[in-house]
């Protein structure tokens, strides 16, 4: 710890009297231990000692004549559920759920931080929430404030907002304290209410529909719904319907080979995909009796390309799976762990404009040095007399774009985090020294010709100056550069192909371009987009392969038949409103007792109208199990004959020796 002492005292609970732990003038409480540390380390005056309360370390040091203490969580402490006697899905009415008030419950696996909680609240004056600076870790401050009150109804508390663990922003967050927001935290706890009424009613009638139809479902497997996870599912189900439901049309083409200083380019015919094949023969035979093309348009347009806005979470998400092919869910997790380690700034963010606080300049002469990033830093950014940054759209108030906030060697990160938090360190560098460059200049080209008086035409692409795109090669173009013709001349034709090409269907969405979808749509927020993506992963409802979300039999049939019956369940607009009704919440517009009302009434009104078709939902989700199984069987059996086989062959080998 920063060259300090440390001791280390392990307090056993239960048991140990409670007076061996001193009083304490502040209590920090951060959303993770590391956080905490860190905390710890920048505000310490002398030396930290760490003791363990139940099993969670806190570090304690002493701090202009008081004593601190800090502690880390591990997110939220306590969730929404209902009362253990509604929780019988087969004794209670799935529509019982809807007029049931959700109760505050301890989160089992986090009861030993609220012990830790508890213990050290009992004996502090003030409470500073220095949690996650996002409508979640406001929720979770809420939640500290509501375990330390019922031991100590006189504690005052206050909140620490930072976006960076780094000295400065730590400083300055302790110095200009603030209340704690409680329209964000009603906003948190308010969707919580309404996905866990909404997910839990519907989740169990899909379930209870397949058994009272009886199908046995694989012990532990229920058909769950959500309210952000379907509509996602929603959306892979549409695009790979479109791409089943394709029909594919053979068409013909024309393709001229022209020669021009020894290099051979293939001029693509200009017209309409030609269907009718005898035409195409016929234009074919016209055609190859030309010997020269003539050029009848040559232009090279020098274009600038704009850097890339500053970064917020979901870009980040979307570009790692497209450019560094890390999931998204995985992208954010090991970027909350740079974070946590000081190495880059609070990764879940919607906004995309540097605050006019944040020294760029300052910021950026941190990589002067770096072996990677130094000589483009001190050559393309340091010289300029003023830096100016690129700006998005987008400003959620809370937090500024994601930026690194400390210049370490990627060996380092790699040793320390692994080989994929490396490439995200690496792109978020590169992302932020892009958005405080010049623009890249390319040059489009485009030649075309005539032949026997049809257009025929060439593209190419050359990149005259790299800009940005010398620290920040991530989508930079491949370069297909022509030579020059000029408008009149006459280029010799080596010869005219007829080309029969299948029109393509379209793809299957891409994990990046499903997120992009999903905030086009407000279906969860920055923080959850991920998790709603591998909640369906998790329940076999959709697969990521290559990139490619590929839904399952299940998952379509759930899909496809909720939205035979009630549309509505399933659409990314109903969602989007509701995340729009949660938003007015937390600008103190709605109340949120009145919005939880009105979407449960709302989905009531839906969940009757699927429970009146119970038996049809049933029918198809049973077919869709048994094809499942039936291939799982297959799939089970394959594997078992070829593990046969192979340890067949290597008995006779070893026999053999």
């Amino acid at each position: 710890m920063k060259g300090e002492q440390e001791r280390e005292r392990r307090v056993k609970m239960p048991g140990t009297p409670l007076r061996k732990l001193p009083y304490i003038d502040v209590l920090v409480v951060a959303e993770k231990h590391t956080v905490a540390k860190a905390i710890a380390n920048i505000l310490a005056e002398g030396r930290i000692f760490r003791e363990y309360i139940y099993g969670v370390p806190a570090y304690f040091f002493s701090r202009k004549n008081r004593l601190w203490c800090c502690l880390g969580l591990k997110g939220h402490l306590l969730d929404f559920d209902f009362e253990e006697a509604y929780n019988s899905w087969k004794q209670v009415d799935p529509r019982t759920l809807f007029f049931v008030d959700p109760v505050k419950v301890i989160r089992p696996e986090n009861l030993r931080y609220v012990h830790a909680l508890q213990t050290l609240g009992r004996r502090a004056r003030e409470v500073i929430l220095a949690l996650d600076a996002d409508v979640e870790g406001e929720a979770i401050a809420f939640e500290v404030v509501e375990i330390v009150k019922r031991v100590n109804p006189h504690a005052t508390f206050k909140r620490a907002w930072f976006s960076a663990l780094t000295r400065e922003d730590i400083l300055t967050a302790f110095e200009n304290l603030r209340k704690p927001n409680p329209l964000f935290a009603n906003k948190v706890f308010s969707r919580m209410i309404i996905d866990l009424t909404i997910g839990a009613a519907f989740t169990r009638l899909l379930t209870l529909a397949v058994e009272r139809n009886r199908f046995k479902l694989p012990r532990g497997m229920f058909l769950s719904y959500g309210p952000c996870q379907s509509p996602v599912l929603f959306l892979v189900v549409k695009r790979a319907l479109e791409r089943e439901n394709f029909q594919k049309k053979k068409y013909y083409t024309l393709i001229a080979l022209i020669e021009k200083e020894g290099i051979v380019y293939k001029a693509e015919y200009t017209g309409e995909k030609i269907y009718d094949k005898e035409k195409a023969e016929k234009l074919y035979k016209e055609l190859s009796r030309e010997k020269e093309a003539e050029v009848v348009q040559a232009k090279y347009s020098k274009v600038s390309v704009k850097p890339p806005i500053p970064l917020n979470t979901i870009d980040l998400e979307r570009d790692c799976s497209k450019f560094l092919d890390i999931r998204a869910k995985e992208t954010l997790s090991l970027a909350e762990k740079l974070y946590q380690h000081g190495l880059i700034s609070y990764p879940r963010t919607e906004t995309t404009i540097y605050p006019p606080t944040l020294n760029l300049r300052k910021i950026a002469s941190l990589f002067s040095s770096h072996p990677i990033y130094g000589p483009y830093v001190s050559s393309q950014i340091l010289l300029k007399p003023v830096i100016v940054p690129t700006k998005g759209r987008d400003d959620d108030k809370a937090h500024p774009p994601i930026y690194p906030i400390k210049s370490v060697q990627l060996d380092y990160v790699r040793k320390t985090l692994g080989g994929k938090a490396c490439k995200i360190y690496d792109y978020v560098v590169r992302r932020f020294l892009a958005t405080l460059s010049d623009p890249a200049f390319v040059e489009k080209q485009l030649v075309i010709f005539r032949i026997g008086g049809l257009n025929f035409k060439i593209t190419g692409i050359r990149v005259l100056d790299e800009g940005f795109y010398k620290i920040y090669p991530f989508g930079r173009p491949s370069e297909k550069p022509l030579a020059y013709f000029k408008v009149g001349e006459r280029t010799r034709i080596l010869s005219i192909k007829l080309v029969q090409r299948t029109t393509p269907p379209p793809p299957y969405l891409s994990e990046a371009e499903l997120l992009r979808l999903m905030r086009v749509h407000g279906i969860g927020t920055d923080a959850t987009m991920q998790e709603h993506i591998h909640t369906n992963i998790k329940r076999k409802y959709f697969l990521i392969r290559g990139k490619k979300c590929i839904p399952t039999k299940l998952g379509k049939s759930v899909a496809l038949t909720l939205s035979e019956i009630v549309p509505e369940i399933v659409s990314p607009e109903v969602r989007g409103k509701i995340e729009s009704w949660l938003t007015q919440i937390s600008e103190g517009k709605a109340d949120p007792a009145q919005i939880v009302k009105e979407v449960k009434e709302q989905f009531l009104q839906y969940f009757d109208k699927l429970r009146k078709n119970e038996n049809y939902l049933a029918e198809k989700l049973i077919k869709a199990l048994v094809e499942m199984n039936d291939e799982y069987a297959e799939d089970i059996k394959g594997r078992e004959s070829s593990r046969r086989a192979y340890s067949g062959k290597g008995t006779r080998s070893r026999r053999s020796h």
